[in-house]
């Protein structure tokens, strides 16, 4: 099968471009966010492909996944033709959310894949035949040493994002164990805070050495209010990390009893943070439960054959 889609989420196409297919992904002079084309970052196969806007029409193509409200146009400016559509929504809704209607909930023919269940419950899909294909994660193998004692937090734009992201949480995280912020745009971050930045270092490392550096780190934090399912928490419990979550959206699911601490309690949350740091053998076994369920539960086969079920579903 040949399927064209957007690079748009880096991670999540690593993921699926491990499947049997080949990818189109389209490639301009610019690089800009239509046209990425193939990853920098991360490791894809040779059976992801660059193709041109101007060459889509020539293109043989038997899929095609969306990921942004706009790209449906862009399908019909640069293929001139509606093959079968995939609406991948990687997000929870904003704003008024239990009214929130999804981009794809009137368009014809488009099936939308959700990433989690909690999305799916969220979204007003109108009419529109919804279903849900978990994440999967390309196992980095077991790395957590937990040399250092501090804890490690993967959070995009911290700064701008705010309160979705629990960055105000930060401080009170910081004084249960000395935080290492990864992620982009993290600069200034504790001067934002108004925390000693021994307490909260940011941390800018290449993303081929991401998994080993967090893997250094005693504890995984996951502070975020409201977005979708953090792949960066599912890549900590794959380390053989032990996490510590806020419970919402669909961390309840993914962190199950004895792979880690959930809880919307604060108190809870810090003083899990600093048992874990005062006692490396129980942080050893509760990482080591994590990936045990992360291994179960978003393992990369069973992730590439839903996939495969859906693809067959929507293209026979």
């Amino acid at each position: 099968m040949r399927i064209l889609m957007w690079h748009v989420h880096g991670s999540w196409t690593t993921a699926f471009v491990q499947g049997p297919h080949t990818y189109l992904v389209p490639v301009t002079p610019d690089r800009g966010p239509d046209g990425l084309g193939r990853a920098r970052t991360w490791d894809w196969p040779e059976s992801v492909v660059e193709v041109p806007p101007e060459r889509l029409r020539d293109e043989d193509i038997d899929l095609v996944i969306l990921q942004r409200p706009h790209e449906l146009d862009l399908v019909d400016r640069w293929l001139g033709r509606r093959p079968p559509l995939v609406y991948l929504e990687h997000n929870a809704p904003d704003g008024d959310v239990p009214r929130t209607r999804h981009p794809a909930a009137d368009v014809p023919g488009v099936t939308l894949v959700h990433v989690t269940h909690f999305n799916r419950l969220m979204w007003d899909a109108g009419p529109t035949h919804s279903t849900v294909v978990e994440h999967g994660i390309v196992d980095p193998g077991h790395r957590w040493t937990g040399e250092l004692e501090r804890a490690a937090v993967v959070v995009n734009e911290p700064i701008r994002r705010g309160r979705t992201t629990g960055t105000d949480l930060l401080p009170v995280f910081s004084r249960a164990a000395p935080l290492d912020v990864f992620g982009m745009r993290t600069e200034g971050l504790a001067e934002h805070l108004g925390v000693d930045p021994g307490r909260c270092r940011t941390r800018d490392v290449p993303q081929s050495e991401l998994h080993t550096e967090l893997a250094r780190r005693r504890v995984y934090v996951h502070p975020v209010r409201w977005t979708s399912l953090g792949l960066s928490l599912l890549e900590a419990m794959h380390l053989g990390m032990p996490v510590v979550a806020l419970a919402t959206t669909e961390v309840t699911e993914a962190v199950p009893p004895g792979a880690g601490v959930v809880s919307n309690r604060i108190d809870v949350l810090t003083d899990a943070v600093r048992d874990f740091l005062a006692d490396p053998p129980h942080a050893r076994a509760v990482g080591e439960a994590a990936r045990a369920a992360a291994l179960a539960h978003y393992g990369l086969p069973r992730f590439l054959d839903d996939w495969e079920r859906l693809l067959k579903e929507v293209t026979r």
